[in-house]
Formats: C-alpha cells, structure tokens, sequence
C-alpha cells in the first residue's frame, strides 16, 4: 500500500514538472517576442520608421493572447497538480513574470506610437542619444531577467534590480535634458514631449524587468 501511494506520489511530481516545464516554455517564448517587440520599438523611433511602429502596435494582441493561454495553464496546473508551497511559488512566479511581459509589451506599444508621432517631424530635437543609451540599458535589463528565470538564477535577478537604479539614475538625466531644450527652444515642446513619453514608457519596462 505504501509502495503504490509512492509511486503514485512519484507520478504526480513528474506530471507536475512536466506541466510546469511547458508553462516556462511558453513563457520564454512570448519573452522573446516582448524582446523583439522592444527592439523594434526603439528602432522605430531612432529610424523615424512609422511601418515598424505600426507593426509593434499590432503585436501587442498577440502578446495579450499568449498572456492568457499561459494564465490559463498555469490556473489548470494549480487545480490538477493541487502544489506544495514550494512548486507553488513556482507556478505563481510564472503568472506574475507574464503580467510584467504584457505590461512591457503595453508600455513598447506606447513607444511605438510616440514613434509615428515624432517620424512626421523628421528632425529629433537633442536627446536622441539619452533616448538609445536608455534603451540599450534597458534591453540588456530584460534580457538579464528572463535568462535568470529560464536559470532560476537569485544572483542574476537581484543583479537586474541593481540595473533599475541605473535606469532610473539615467532617466532622470535625460528628461532634465529634455525639459532644459524645451525652455531654451519652445519651438521644440511637441517633439520633446513625445520623446519624454517614450522615455517614460522605456523606465516603466526597467521597473517590470
């Protein structure tokens, strides 16, 4: 009796990990296209590539898509497997880490149309170069934060939150650059102001990553 409860007990984990495996695959996956849809983002504004802007736009349904299949997994998972603390942290963890992959998924949407918004202007006011440096930043950020989840690496992950303060430290450099152009060149308010946004939109993914 005791022997088959085991086994029982043996298959039960076995299934669980195998079900909790193919959550954090999809997982990693929906991450990689937050990633490129990031990417993309950025280089719709350096590029003034309204097409590409559009393009990130319309892959934000997807990513709510994928974001509710892996919700769903994840609810079903809890419901058959019934898991421990432990395994259920894990199957917590990955509902929260696709909520921030939607969210910076929203938040590249929004660079994306600040994009087609500063492509009609075709000149970018100063700051451009704060606006890239920020954005390489914050890619190696999201990067950083789903290796140490594909790896359950602790280390790494705290390291991503040491990168938020650079972040941050950067931001507020750059959107004092900004506001000072403003108020030296009023002319200039409505193209800065959609390069602050997308600044904005840019630290919010650093705080998700």
């Amino acid at each position: 009796m005791t022997s088959n409860d085991g086994n029982h007990g043996h298959h039960i984990s076995q299934q669980f990990n195998a079900d909790l495996e193919e959550a954090k695959k999809h997982m990693l996956e929906m991450g990689g296209l937050v990633e490129k849809q990031f990417a993309d983002s950025l280089t719709a504004v350096i590029e003034a590539d309204s097409s590409l802007g559009t393009r990130v736009i319309a892959e934000d349904d997807v990513l709510d898509g994928m974001e509710m299949k892996i919700d769903e997994e994840c609810n079903l998972i809890i419901a058959r497997r019934q898991p421990a603390a432990r395994d259920l942290r894990l199957v917590l963890a990955i509902i929260k880490a696709i909520r921030d992959l939607e969210r910076i998924g929203d938040e590249s949407s929004k660079i994306a149309k600040a994009a087609i918004k500063m492509s009609e202007h075709r000149e970018f006011p100063d700051g451009v170069v704060d606006f890239r440096s920020l954005g390489d930043k914050v890619q190696r950020m999201v990067n950083m934060a789903l290796d140490a989840f594909a790896r359950y690496d602790a280390e790494a992950a705290i390291q991503v939150a040491h990168e938020d303060k650079n972040v941050d430290a950067e931001y507020a450099i750059a959107m004092r650059s900004m506001v000072t152009h403003m108020m030296e060149d009023p002319t200039t308010i409505s193209q800065v102001l959609d390069v602050l946004w997308a600044l904005r939109a840019m630290e919010r993914i650093g705080d998700h990553a």
